[in-house]
């Protein structure tokens, strides 16, 4: 059996069509949906992830803003910019980009968006929204697994979930949205007992625990869906001869770009065990972008009440 590869970047472009009709419409009602991006710092990760965002706002025709303070921003004047923000009406969407630096009171800065335009979908409101099945905007990589399933006939009704990881980013809200799909869920973490016979009753295991390769062929149940939320940057010849069973094309790709991406499942295992899986890279990841769009333009709807096209992720 070789398993079915999920390829993001397909789902992406999909998305990405989709969005660009929603925001077309809107701007024949003489709407254009506004991202306000705020960078801290010189981060070069977090440069490249706001400027990614920002180009594909402009691809899109979407209104961004790229604001960007220096490093020893104080929370005072973070919360004053955060504030403005919430009052400009041709703003629908706020991302605060972390990491933050150390002086910053991250959690106050995040809270202080409004919920109407936290497009990251971390505020408790939203959280809240999340969990009671309320119309809202929905953490965008957990939003962006539903896609992927949905897109991919992946059937999560009556499905057995087993999702590894229980971050506020990731685990709780993918697991919250499996169950508004009408999966039956069990969160794992790194107390559970007998991890690998749990993860293999899974129809759909998500491995979203940040450690390369750590889900092995003996947590796959033959056939399933594996969602692979991780990515790990390995940089060394030894750490991809421990995680490779044949390393040769790992090491190949060392050599000649300095590193290997990996995510949290074992790669060779699941081509073997699974009946379908997302890749990395290429799997989970190009989805993470589209869904903040697609939270953008929901936000623009939900803020004027418009009747809104079918909540991300739901």
């Amino acid at each position: 059996m070789t398993a079915r590869i999920l390829n993001g970047a397909k789902i992406r472009d999909s998305i990405m069509e989709e969005l660009g009709e929603q925001i077309r419409d809107l701007k024949t009602a003489g709407i254009t949906p506004g991202l306000a991006a705020v960078l801290v710092g010189e981060n070069p990760a977090s440069q490249i992830y706001v400027r990614s965002k920002v180009k594909t706002c402009e691809s899109l025709g979407l209104h961004s803003e790229k604001i960007e303070w220096p490093a020893d921003t104080s929370t005072e004047r973070l919360l004053g910019l955060v504030d403005d923000l919430n009052r400009r009406a041709e703003i629908d969407g706020i991302l605060v980009q972390l990491p933050l630096p150390p002086q910053v009171d991250s959690k106050a800065v995040l809270e202080a968006v409004s919920p109407a335009k936290d497009v990251d979908g971390f505020h408790p409101v939203n959280i809240g929204n999340l969990v009671s099945g309320r119309l809202g905007l929905v953490p965008c990589t957990p939003a962006g697994i539903i896609e992927i399933l949905r897109r991919s006939g992946i059937t999560m009704q009556g499905a057995r979930a087993v999702i590894i990881g229980r971050s506020d980013i990731v685990g709780k809200p993918v697991a919250m949205l499996l169950l508004h799909n009408h999966a039956t869920v069990t969160i794992c973490h790194s107390r559970t007992r007998d991890l690998p016979a749990v993860a293999r009753e899974a129809d759909i295991l998500v491995a979203a625990i940040g450690k390369p390769a750590f889900v092995t062929g003996e947590f796959i149940k033959p056939g399933a869906a594996v969602i692979d939320v991780g990515i790990n940057r390995l940089t060394t010849e030894e750490e991809v001869r421990r995680i490779f069973h044949a390393p040769a094309a790992a090491l190949e790709k060392l050599q000649s770009k300095g590193s290997v991406l990996v995510g949290d499942v074992q790669p060779e295992d699941v081509q073997e065990k699974a009946g379908a899986y997302t890749p990395v890279p290429g799997g989970v990841g190009p989805l993470t972008i589209a869904m903040l769009m697609a939270n953008t333009v929901q936000a623009a709807r939900l803020r004027r009440g418009i009747p809104s096209a079918k909540s991300a992720g739901r």
